[in-house]
């Protein structure tokens, strides 16, 4: 994805091009050629001037459009950086919608396996005249049930692995089954190392870069206030004397009705905005950086518990129901209640790890990479 991302590759073309816009920025201004001629009437008394202009900035202007153009790079760099990262924890979370998807799959077949056997012993308890045909009428229920979540649970599998292939730009989706460790979670990083992350992050960097930028736009605008003089060099020929006659000049422009004063303050107010949006980008991703580490000790928490109390608890207490059933002990609702608990533990679990997975793959978006998260 990192290769063949089309978003990603439409930032690094943007790169791409301010690069353009530093290169225009260092250029001189063209020189200008002109010609004149007087008495167009009378060939004796003609009199033809040809001179070349060349404008000359003040006050640092090609300097501060530079300097203001290589902000506007960094900006872009910043963006690239970014979107990287971006698509980074977007393919992270991708993947491990596969994973989900392909362990309810396995989940689904299992639980159908386990209807089918508890339909297959509601019938042979039927015929043996132990239990009423309803119950095996409910067994069969179920079983159908189950064969409706597992097209559900593939349907969604599909769905998962085009959404993955879709990040590098492949359809159909053109890969075996995702291979991983869906079980085994991340760590909670660190509160202080965030922090410290937190100031060099790619979101930071490009806040930061708008300011600098902003700030060299603002320099730019100050020095345009001062005009900038055209100096002409040139020759003139008049037929009426017979001889040639340099010609030199200055022009000024005057400042009289134009001062840039305009543009000046809408420059110092832009800078002024940016520094406002870094400190609203610190505190947006601060407040976002402690809910999603938040989310990932909970999450991982649940996951935790789950995985050690509950599931091997409805795992037990389904096996004990489908055993005493077959032994005629227990009736087929108190089977299909233990399955349906077991069931929802499961899809409780999975639901867990995604959160988890998501809530670590959502900080790395902004940090880029952390400790136990990669």
């Amino acid at each position: 994805a990192l290769t063949s991302n089309p978003e990603l590759s439409a930032a690094a073309n943007e790169l791409g091009a301010v690069e353009g816009a530093v290169i225009q920025a260092g250029v001189l201004p063209n020189p200008e050629i002109s010609t004149s001629v007087e008495d167009t009437q009378n060939k004796a008394t003609r009199t033809t001037t040809i001179q070349v202009s060349q404008r000359i900035e003040l006050g640092g202007k090609r300097s501060a459009r530079i300097t203001s153009a290589e902000r506007g790079r960094d900006v872009a760099a910043a963006d690239l950086a970014a979107k990287r990262l971006d698509v980074r924890a977007t393919v992270i979370g991708a993947f491990f919608d596969v994973l989900v998807a392909q362990e309810r799959v396995q989940q689904a077949e299992d639980l159908l396996s386990l209807a089918q056997r508890a339909s297959q012993a509601a019938s042979r308890r039927v015929t043996a005249g132990k239990i009423s045909p309803v119950e095996e009428t409910k067994a069969r229920v179920a079983e159908s049930s189950a064969e409706l979540a597992l097209v559900q649970a593939r349907s969604g599998l599909r769905v998962a692995r085009q959404q993955l292939a879709a990040l590098w730009g492949a359809q159909p989706a053109a890969f075996g089954s995702a291979v991983g460790e869906l079980a085994q979670l991340p760590v909670l990083p660190d509160e202080s190392l965030m922090l410290e992350k937190l100031e060099h992050s790619p979101q930071m960097l490009r806040a930061q870069q708008a300011v600098f930028q902003a700030r060299s736009v603002a320099e730019l605008e100050r020095a345009r206030r001062l005009p900038d003089p055209s100096v002409s060099l040139g020759m003139k020929r008049a037929q009426e004397v017979g001889r040639n006659q340099l010609v030199v000049g200055i022009s000024v422009p005057l400042p009289i009705l134009d001062s840039n004063r305009g543009n000046q303050l809408q420059a110092l107010r832009l800078a002024d905005k940016a520094e406002d949006e870094l400190l609203a980008t610190r505190q947006q991703m601060y407040a976002q950086l402690q809910q999603q580490r938040e989310q990932l000790q909970t999450s991982r928490a649940q996951a935790e518990q789950l995985a050690q109390q509950v599931l091997p608890a409805a795992q037990s207490a389904y096996e004990v129901a489908a055993k005493g059933f077959a032994m005629g002990k227990f009736s087929y609702l108190e089977v299909l209640d233990a399955q349906r608990t077991l069931a929802e533990a499961r899809s409780l679990y999975l639901e867990q790890l995604v959160a988890t997975h998501q809530a670590a793959a959502d900080i790395t978006r902004q940090l880029g990479d952390v400790p136990g998260l990669e």
